[in-house]
């Protein structure tokens, strides 16, 4: 287990706009360290998508390791669940009930998982477009949505049938991070073009929400508490937020810049977002205030092995959960 500090900047550090001729370099007696912890898996295999399961344990996919693992990181012990060659999990959720779901990104299937025994129950897709089952998450009813960006694709799965049900997008749209509004409605960056996604999950009719400049490449997407969709603009360093009221769009320039590949994207209970930047010789994870628009805080991710691709939120214990490319996972403990 390593350990990693995060200097969380103090609040006059920082002018008012977001921009990044704005960003003013702390004097290190402003700066406050924050500890991170991280676990590596011996496996390796590209661990990622932390899940914070009902029981505590920490769930994650080794993604080029054909496994889904859990952690208990009061004891460091892992277990291990082994899937089929080629199945190339890319991320997985646990319900309330346990039971692990994953996505088969490169063999075409949504797997449930029998945490005790180790069954494994597969999904198939109802036809063979959407072969890469990407990201996950529950509605309020418990039933599964899911991206899948090579056929470009939105799906429903629900759980008490099995039955599928798929939305299909304009071609290289590439559906990507996903999430759930208050009302049920699914909410998707279409990372292959500068469009926001939604179905209605009544009628499973889709919609789309462009975004002003025809470079942007959401990737990653979350919500503030307001209601507010947020984004990391991978192509072009930004963190960008739509209103889906009004279609309005705001957006400010990573620390890093136009080359700082902003991809994670998570938010606290205060409306803090989490950024992780992935370009350029330093990859780091930048907190970006939604409610006072300014950057606060910068950590260097070099040690962790650099890439964080998706985190998630613990609001019991304020923790901040991801998994890396050099073969750990890791928490922050929110300040």
């Amino acid at each position: 287990m390593r350990s990693l500090a995060l200097l969380l900047l103090a609040p006059t550090a920082l002018l008012a706009q977001a921009r990044v001729s704005d960003v003013v370099a702390p004097p290190a007696s402003d700066a406050i360290k924050i500890q991170a912890k991280e676990w590596t898996v011996e496996w390796g295999g590209r661990p990622r998508d932390p899940y914070v399961g009902p029981n505590g344990l920490i769930y994650f996919v080794g993604q080029t390791g054909n496994y889904v693992a859990s952690l208990d990181q009061k004891t460091g012990a892992m277990r291990r669940y082994e899937l089929d060659a080629n199945t190339h999990p890319h991320t997985q959720i646990v319900d309330k009930d346990g039971t692990i779901w994953y996505t088969g990104n490169t063999a075409a299937h949504i797997g449930k998982i029998d945490p005790v025994t180790g069954k494994i129950t597969k999904y198939v897709m109802p036809d063979s477009s959407p072969r890469d089952p990407h990201t996950m998450e529950f509605d309020a009813k418990g039933n599964i949505w899911f991206t899948a960006q090579g056929d470009a694709h939105v799906g429903r799965l629900n759980k008490a049938s099995g039955k599928i049900d798929l939305v299909k997008f304009g071609e290289r749209t590439r559906p990507y991070g996903i999430i759930m509004d208050r009302d049920g409605r699914p909410w998707f960056d279409l990372f292959g073009t500068n469009r926001i996604g939604t179905v209605d999950p009544a009628t499973m009719q889709p919609k789309e929400y462009v975004l002003p400049d025809p470079a942007s490449r959401p990737r990653r997407i979350a919500m503030t508490s307001d209601g507010m969709i947020w984004y990391s603009d991978h192509a072009r360093g930004k963190v960008g937020r739509l209103n889906p009221k009004t279609g309005d769009v705001k957006d400010w320039d990573m620390p890093g810049g136009t080359g700082s590949r902003p991809y994670a994207i998570n938010v606290d209970d205060r409306d803090r977002l989490w950024i992780s930047e992935t370009g350029g010789p330093v990859r780091r994870l930048v907190g970006f205030d939604a409610r006072q628009e300014r950057f606060f805080a910068i950590s260097d991710l070099d040690a962790t092995g650099g890439t964080v691709r998706h985190m998630m939120f613990d609001g019991k214990t304020r923790e901040m959960w991801f998994g890396t490319d050099g073969g750990t996972v890791g928490k922050i403990v929110v300040p």
